[in-house]
């Protein structure tokens, strides 16, 4: 298990984050059309792949010309296949145009 200084050193070198699984309260950022009903198809993916998800902690934020909405809700992050997978299925909506 990396810690400090020597998580962050390792993480310069190889240029990626380092994310010690599973990590309870992994943030994510969703940017997506704006869509009737588009905050029901986010929440089914999302509780596909992670167990224990709460809808509570969903904020969801319009932007300025209302053409495009923000989701932001944290979840227990498994592994890194997880995130992908939850990554691919949110894209595949046809709606998304960003995961962070």
């Amino acid at each position: 298990m990396m810690r400090g200084c020597d998580a962050m050193n390792d993480e310069r070198q190889s240029g990626k984050p380092t994310i010690e699984f599973p990590c309870d309260g992994y943030h994510m950022s969703v940017i997506a059309d704006t869509c009737d009903g588009f905050v029901s198809v986010l929440e089914e993916i999302v509780k596909r792949h992670c167990k224990g998800y709460d809808k509570k902690g969903l904020r969801v934020i319009a932007s300025k010309n209302g053409k495009y909405q923000s989701f932001r809700f944290s979840i227990k992050a498994e592994s890194e296949i997880q995130l992908k997978q939850l990554h691919e299925d949110l894209k595949s909506t046809g709606r998304v145009h960003m995961v962070l």
